[in-house]
């Protein structure tokens, strides 16, 4: 097998220079049509769409027309996994006023749209993928009424800055105890709406994702290892308890937060920022023993380190690493996770960066066992198509790629639906009138 190897100018973790600096590359791609099993279910293939977000549901948090869209594209572009965007578990938690909502009030819209999904897929491709629901509080991001409503697991300077969020706003562990009963009670509404399963979110300093980092935090759900992975540990039990057993039940997780200790997941005391498993290996041999199948890995935040989970070529700001340095400790950091809890199906994200190259890499990693199926996020906005090139063809076509340009996230920043601006008429069109240019 080949390997791509690149100049790092900045080496994270001297230790593991040689994995951070390679990336094996495999120019048969056929690993990457293989089915494969989770639990008593199966995905037609190891390519997955990763949740995007699209700020465009309706006031009750139902699927809009926009969204519906976004799903049929996906659908008829042919990935082996769909996974549904963050859908909120309770009100308070929605992120902005037009996120998914899942409740007993319009449970007959999201059938309907997992329904459709399945027929676009199976008309277009001949197979149906498998469909999972992120089941989100947005904590700090907590926008419902379209203003600020953060609920926070503890203040945290290096966001707060000078201006600590009001001690009003920290949640109790007493609202903390129910919202395992809103998470999990959600998770078993997606089951009645035909999902295959569920991802207890916690990525991204979304509020499960933020306790895995509350080591100063007093009481039930800080402090302890024990203490900061409550929350998820308990919700996935709760939800297993609740729903089939063939429905799957995981979480797309953070496994290193790129903020120094005492702010940030997956890092060793005194202020590296060096990738340290140890607890990341941890949670998911625990996650194992509570019979998690599935989990799909993510590392940094979209508001504040972007660059560490969305490798970008323009962005916001400007960065020390090269943005292959964070590819590579993406996809190497997964790799490490695999290798040490085999048992559990791990999805990788961190590919779009790689534009053409992406299935070549991902094909590598497979077959060296580094994860079990390619996770594309940006990309699949700008080339929801992508899954049925690779497994036609083996190959991107690179009219189609995503640039890593960042507009859609400028859309969703600026209170807009986010799209590529770049490949989708509508969103160039969408952007020139937000941005009037």
């Amino acid at each position: 097998m080949q390997r791509i190897v690149y100049t790092n100018p900045q080496s994270f973790n001297e230790q593991n220079e040689q994995l951070l600096t390679s990336l094996p590359y495999r120019e048969d791609t056929s690993i990457l049509r293989e089915a494969v099993s989770i639990g008593g279910k199966v995905a037609p293939n190891r390519l997955a769409c990763q949740a995007m977000e699209g700020c465009d549901g309706k006031a009750d948090g139902s699927p809009d027309e926009l969204t519906m869209r976004r799903y049929r594209r996906l659908a008829e572009g042919g990935a082996g996994i769909i996974w549904f965007e963050a859908t909120a578990c309770c009100r308070e938690g929605r992120a902005n006023p037009r996120q998914l909502w899942l409740h007993e009030g319009n449970l007959d819209a999201f059938r309907r749209a997992v329904e459709d999904i399945r027929a676009w897929a199976q008309a277009a491709c001949g197979h149906t993928p498998l469909i999972i629901m992120q089941d989100t509080h947005s904590g700090r991001y907590s926008k419902p009424d379209g203003v600020p409503a953060p609920i926070i697991a503890y203040n945290n300077p290096l966001f707060e800055k000078d201006k600590p969020i009001d001690e009003s706003r920290i949640v109790t562990d007493e609202r903390l105890d129910r919202l395992i009963d809103e998470l999990s009670h959600t998770a078993h509404l997606a089951e009645l709406a035909g999902f295959d399963g569920v991802d207890i979110k916690c990525c991204h300093r979304y509020l499960n994702s933020e306790l895995l980092s509350a080591f100063n935090r007093e009481g039930r759900y800080g402090g302890s290892y024990e203490n900061r992975t409550r929350l998820l540990r308990e919700t996935i039990a709760a939800t297993q308890q609740l729903c089939g057993r063939e429905f799957i039940v995981t979480s797309r997780l953070n496994v290193y937060d790129g903020f120094p200790y005492p702010y940030g997941f997956g890092v060793a005391e005194g202020g590296s920022l060096d990738f340290v498993p140890d607890e990341p290996i941890r949670l998911l041999g625990d996650l194992a023993a509570q019979g998690v199948d599935l989990l799909n890995i993510t590392m940094g935040n979209p508001y504040v380190n972007p660059h560490v989970n969305r490798p970008f070529a323009k962005g916001g700001y400007e960065v020390e690493e090269h943005p292959l340095t964070g590819v590579a400790r993406m996809l190497h950091g997964t790799a490490l996770l695999k290798r040490a809890v085999p048992s559990i199906k791990i999805i990788s994200s961190g590919l779009s960066y790689l534009g053409l190259v992406a299935p070549q890499v991902a094909a590598g990693f497979i077959a060296e066992g580094g994860f079990d199926f390619a996770g594309f996020g940006r990309t699949i906005l700008a080339y929801p198509d992508f899954a049925r090139d690779i497994l036609d063809n083996g190959a991107l076509q690179k009219e189609k790629l995503c640039i890593c340009c960042s507009k859609c996230t400028e859309l969703m920043r600026n209170g807009s639906t986010p799209g590529c601006v770049v490949r989708d008429p509508l969103y160039t069109q969408l952007y020139k009138q937000v941005f009037g240019k």
